[in-house]
């Protein structure tokens, strides 16, 4: 299945959950308005999935000069793969972290914390941006930023119904919804969010490490960045950005209080047989 089909289902199954809390919210009239709205979103998020995700990271584009050896590296790993070179950005946080972003290889974005440039050595940075530009050749960009967007704004508007099926009181007469079936929906809809996010990422994530372990040249180099991630991941919360967005980084990241019910799912398969894999690939060559 391609990456653009994978896409289009995500989207009209995340579109669904949307039409039906308008359903059952406003009946007939909310069905029309979650419909709309799930257009916008839909188109939305295809164009504009990757400049939402920076902007909610507040990632700044590095230019060559400031940054010469990232640069250098996102540079060589692009020709290895043979894709053009992505654009370089830094998030400013503690947190260790990195994710690529952009709807395919020709609009792609790597974003590395300013906590990963710090934690790493350059052989380890150069196995982590190797797993990402391993998501841009295996065009997994768009779907995952397209998930983490809408699930996003799925979890905002379930929150959103949860309040006004409380407080908004219900009006009989044709039209009305039904606010207790909206409220359950509405619990349910960011678990339904992540069960979806985590289903997609678990096993791109595996994928991405085997293709960059290849195009870096070096499993041992990513496994080593991976279990110092690991270890700082889960100690030093991202002060910005939202749960919902997990999936995309190179590790798990923690949030702050508001993690909220995405903390409940795991959008990454385990750290310790990732690196095994990585190991087995180093020792089979």
């Amino acid at each position: 299945m391609t990456s653009q089909l994978k896409t289009m289902l995500l989207l009209a199954l995340l579109s669904g959950i949307i039409i039906v809390l308008g359903g059952l919210l406003g009946g007939r009239s909310g069905v029309i308005l979650a419909f709309g709205l799930a257009i916008v979103m839909n188109v939305g998020s295809y164009w504009y999935s990757d400049k939402i995700v920076l902007s909610m990271y507040h990632a700044r584009e590095l230019t060559p000069e400031e940054a010469p050896y990232l640069h250098d590296i996102v540079g060589e790993l692009a020709r290895n793969a043979g894709v053009p070179k992505p654009r370089v950005c830094v998030i400013p946080e503690e947190a260790p972290n990195a994710f690529a972003t952009g709807r395919d290889p020709e609009h792609a974005v790597i974003a590395v914390t300013e906590g990963i440039l710090r934690l790493l050595s350059p052989t380890e940075l150069r196995g982590v941006v190797a797993h990402e530009m391993g998501h841009v050749v295996n065009r997994d960009i768009l779907i995952q930023t397209v998930a983490g967007v809408m699930a996003s704004a799925i979890v905002t508007l379930a929150n959103i119904f949860q309040f006004t099926a409380i407080f908004g009181g219900h009006r009989d007469g044709e039209g009305g919804g039904n606010p207790i079936g909206a409220l359950v929906l509405a619990l349910l809809a960011p678990m339904a969010a992540g069960l979806i996010q985590m289903a997609i990422s678990r096993s791109r994530e595996f994928l991405a490490d085997e293709t960059g372990a290849r195009l870096c040249g070096q499993p041992l180099a990513l496994a080593g960045a991976l279990y110092k991630l690991g270890q700082a991941s889960g100690s030093i919360p991202m002060r910005s950005g939202n749960p919902s967005t997990a999936e995309m980084f190179i590790v798990a990241p923690l949030f702050g209080r508001d993690g909220g019910v995405a903390k409940l799912f795991s959008t990454h398969p385990p750290l310790e047989e990732r690196i095994e894999r990585l190991r087995v690939m180093a020792e089979h060559g």
